[in-house]
């Protein structure tokens, strides 16, 4: 597949990105570099091989979400300058 300059030109609008005419000509270099790689890999027979995320298994990164501590309201609010029982009083902005 061939990445064509108005094509980079195009891409660089949707992202806010002023490129020069050299940015612009390296970009559909490396581009093509990256689709003619992606071809390739379209060319392998992936026939029963299962999708995964990883190579090996991971365990979770998340953590079950309970409290381990009660709220104490009298220490959060402690050195607020002004408070209207459990909360902050804070000045009025909108009229």
């Amino acid at each position: 597949m061939r990445m064509s300059r108005e094509e980079v030109q195009r891409i660089a609008l949707l992202a806010r990105l002023e490129l020069t005419p050299a940015e612009e000509a390296e970009l559909v270099e490396h581009f093509d570099k990256m689709l003619t790689y992606v071809e390739k890999l379209n060319q392998l027979n992936t026939d029963g091989v299962e999708p995964t995320a990883h190579a090996v298994a991971v365990p979770s990164p998340f953590r079950e979400d309970r409290v381990t501590n009660q709220a104490d309201p009298d220490a959060l609010l402690q050195n607020a300058p002004t408070r209207e029982g459990d909360f902050f009083k804070v000045p009025k902005i909108i009229e």
